[in-house]
């Protein structure tokens, strides 16, 4: 098969088309947000809420409204909750995140056993996006635009209180608003990814995006840039190469994003492994012929 075939062939699909498109959409979406994950250090607090929403799925079942709402709902629960118990007892935030999106996860799952639905348990956890409906892609194409125009106009706001909070504070930004817009964004992304990766792998796409760009530039706004190049690649030759290997979508894109990360902590022109290594080298030169003087 030549690679034009290779490209081709998928988009006789209808599935694949829309697989593809929701991919890319949920790519850049998650990996623009994660920039800010990367910043703020809230790669646990990722993972809480993208586990948290499962109880929300069934419960929005068992109510007969939309499953996005159930599960938005109970992601920004979630951190809310992780929030008051934080504030309240002096156990540490890390181990309040593990305590909450455990238990709610748990809940989840008693949930889902024992109440008699059409809720593929496997699908939640993992993803179905080549299964996705016309419905869901509207959902996330409108989630995607609430939390791409969030990020616009609050950039700087936002960018500032992931850096320093403190500082964010003292020349009078609200950071306890900032704070619970981010929660917020956080808990609609997890919802969005749902039927791409699943629950289980969307915190993947929350962290190694921006990690992978952290790796690459010292700019905010470069970061973003390739954050958000690296997570529609991903996504779109993830969907691509679990076509041809009819292995799972949500898993292929998430192994090649680790595959990128892997490649810019190795590459990375200033803060990649090789660089640093040239550096020590460059010094130990250096220090020589100082000794040698």
């Amino acid at each position: 098969m030549s690679l034009i075939d290779w490209f081709v062939a998928p988009l006789q699909y209808e599935f694949m088309v829309k697989a593809i498109f929701t991919s890319a959409l949920v790519g850049m979406v998650c990996a623009a947000l994660s920039c800010y994950m990367t910043l703020k250090g809230w790669s646990l607090m990722g993972d809480a809420v993208s586990h948290a929403v499962l109880p929300g799925v069934a419960f929005a079942y068992m109510l007969n409204i939309p499953l996005a709402i159930g599960a938005f709902v109970f992601g920004v629960g979630s951190a809310i909750a992780i929030g008051f118990i934080k504030s309240q007892t002096r156990i540490k935030e890390d181990t309040v995140i593990g305590l909450v999106f455990t238990g709610f996860f748990a809940l989840g799952l008693v949930l889902i056993s024992k109440v008699r639905s059409s809720i593929d348990l496997t699908h939640i956890l993992f993803g179905n996006v080549l299964g996705i409906a016309d419905a869901d892609i509207i959902q996330t194409v409108i989630i995607s635009a609430i939390t791409l125009i969030t990020i616009a106009v609050l950039r700087k706001d936002l960018m500032l209180f992931c850096f320093d909070s403190t500082h964010a504070r003292s020349i009078g930004l609200n950071t306890t608003f900032l704070y619970y817009v981010l929660l917020s964004l956080l808990a609609l992304t997890a919802v969005a990814a749902l039927q791409t990766v699943g629950i289980i792998l969307v915190v993947a796409m929350l962290v190694t995006p921006g990690a992978t760009a952290y790796m690459l530039s010292d700019r905010f706004d470069t970061m973003i840039l390739i954050a958000m190049a690296s997570g529609i690649f991903s996504s779109v030759i993830g969907t691509y190469i679990s076509y041809h290997i009819d292995g799972s979508t949500g898993g292929c894109i998430v192994v090649l994003q680790t595959l990128l990360f892997i490649v810019a902590m190795v590459f990375a022109p200033k803060h990649g492994l090789l660089a640093k290594s040239r550096n020590s080298r460059s010094v130990a030169v250096v220090d020589g012929q100082h000794l040698d003087k």
